[in-house]
């Protein structure tokens, strides 16, 4: 095994059911030390990804290596490799401490030896007795957690394991997410919640329909997108037909009461001119804060992947 190799590399992956194409040429790379969200819509074939990074099925084409082996070629590719796809299961009846028990007994590897510190990373010690019938939503989801900590991982694959949790139950995930990657373990999450992905993760994959529309850092997708403004003025009809026929502003758009609008900082004080001698009189511009969700729709709802302001440039570019 390369050293070098990245924890996750998938490239040309591809599932059909029949004339259902799931997953439709996934590519990526997961590098080492990532929190990595992988993101869509319900149906955009997340969960078969993962199923084909972990094994569980065979991809009709393309590939998967975990540092650099195939999971399909050798059981070997999962050593350090964990996590659950869907929601983790449990014997309801026996306690949270004993069903970890018994996977560790499944396992191996000394896995037993590492209960007590799998139930303390996922803040359960206390509530380790207790019969998993009396836990709730977000405590079976860390024990989840504490279940693929057991094979003392280096790579976790978590399946939505905020979902259906209250806020604090996203709260306790968010910051066990964290301390997971402070420890030096590499996660890759798929998700549909925008801003708890926002929080704690470095590098996002966008996937619509079965392919990926956006790969990269977060930071990099706001900025590929420029800066929106915000206009309020003592015209607003006026300034409308002002943004409309200004060079260098683009995406005018209705907000409410305000416009909104992208452009460079020279077209921006063009534009403040142009509004001034039209009569238009600002009372209010300022940039906004672009959210991961705001792109995030952008791309994965219009026709195209082209809807996010200056996104699809950038995209164009990668391609």
């Amino acid at each position: 095994m390369s050293s070098a190799a990245p924890p996750i590399e998938v490239r040309g992956l591809v599932k059909r059911y029949g004339e259902l194409t799931a997953v439709a040429g996934v590519d990526l790379t997961v590098q080492e030390g990532d929190v990595y969200g992988y993101l869509g819509p319900n149906g955009a074939g997340k969960t078969t990804s993962l199923r084909m990074m972990l094994g569980l099925i065979r991809p009709t084409a393309g590939s998967v290596r975990l540092f650099g082996r195939d999971p399909q070629a050798t059981v070997a590719a999962l050593d350090g490799v964990a996590g659950f796809v869907e929601a983790p299961t449990f014997y309801p009846y026996l306690s949270g401490r004993r069903n970890l028990e018994l996977l560790a007994a499944y396992d191996g590897r000394n896995a037993r030896a590492r209960v007590d510190a799998a139930l303390e990373v996922v803040e359960l010690r206390d509530r380790g007795g207790d019969r998993l019938g009396g836990y709730s939503h977000g405590m079976r989801q860390r024990l989840g957690i504490a279940a693929a900590l057991l094979r003392d991982p280096r790579l976790l694959l978590l399946d939505e394991p905020a979902t259906g949790l209250d806020p604090a139950g996203m709260r306790d995930m968010r910051l066990l997410i964290r301390r997971l990657s402070e420890q030096g373990i590499t996660v890759l999450l798929s998700s549909h919640l925008l801003a708890e992905v926002e929080e704690v993760c470095n590098r996002v994959a966008i996937v619509r329909s079965g392919r990926i529309v956006y790969e990269g850092e977060i930071a990099a997708l706001k900025h590929g997108a420029g800066t929106r403004y915000s206009l309020q003025t003592t015209d607003q009809e006026r300034a409308l037909a002002v943004c409309r026929a200004q060079a260098g502003i683009e995406e005018v758009r209705r907000d409410g009461q305000a416009i909104t609008f992208s452009g460079e900082d020279a077209a921006v004080a063009l534009l403040s001119q142009a509004l001034v001698e039209a009569g238009a009189l600002i009372q209010a511009l300022a940039p906004q804060t672009l959210r991961l969700e705001d792109l995030f729709l952008s791309l994965t709802e219009d026709g195209d992947g082209a809807g996010a302001p200056g996104v699809a440039p950038a995209l164009e570019a990668r391609a």
